[in-house]
């Protein structure tokens, strides 16, 4: 896939690529500000596009949409082969226990034998986090286990 980056003097940079098919862009203008815009471009005009202004929270949301189900269903496809191991993506509310502490509080391994492989952040997957790592509302963990230890993880994470 070929992404197309143009500077946009004075304002940023913009990031597009063209959809298969669609005779559709879609990318985002990244503003010097540290603002973002989704933009979309009319269907069989890539020139005019609509533009849509993202809150910070708003394009840590969407990126962690995106990014997520991916990695959870490359996940998925890599275990198929070892029988009861399951990858599901938990959520870290912003009124979990473990909003703002280390993954090493919660004990998730020790307590029920899952295996936190990646947090997503912003759009950025972090592979492997240490005991040391600090969850924030907002992050996606990707976690391998069977179903009845990733039920357990999922308490933990709303109840403590």
């Amino acid at each position: 896939m070929n992404v197309e980056v143009t500077q946009l003097p004075g304002i940023g940079v913009r990031k597009e690529f063209s959809l298969s098919g669609a005779r559709r862009r879609i990318g985002i203008i990244d503003h010097k500000d540290g603002t973002i815009d989704l933009i979309v471009s009319k269907p069989g005009n890539p020139d005019a596009t609509d533009q849509i202004p993202l809150s910070a929270q708003e394009a840590t949301v969407l990126a962690n949409l995106l990014g997520a189900p991916q990695l959870v269903a490359q996940l998925r496809e890599e275990h198929r082969d070892y029988g009861e191991l399951e990858t599901r993506q938990f959520t870290v509310r912003s009124r979990s226990p473990y909003d703002g502490r280390q993954l090493g509080d919660t004990q998730m391994r020790s307590r029920t034998t899952v295996s936190i492989v990646a947090v997503m952040r912003a759009g950025h997957a972090i592979p492997s986090p240490g005991p040391d790592f600090v969850f924030t509302a907002g992050d996606v963990l990707v976690v391998v286990g069977t179903a009845e230890s990733l039920t357990a993880a999922a308490r933990i994470l709303t109840d403590g």
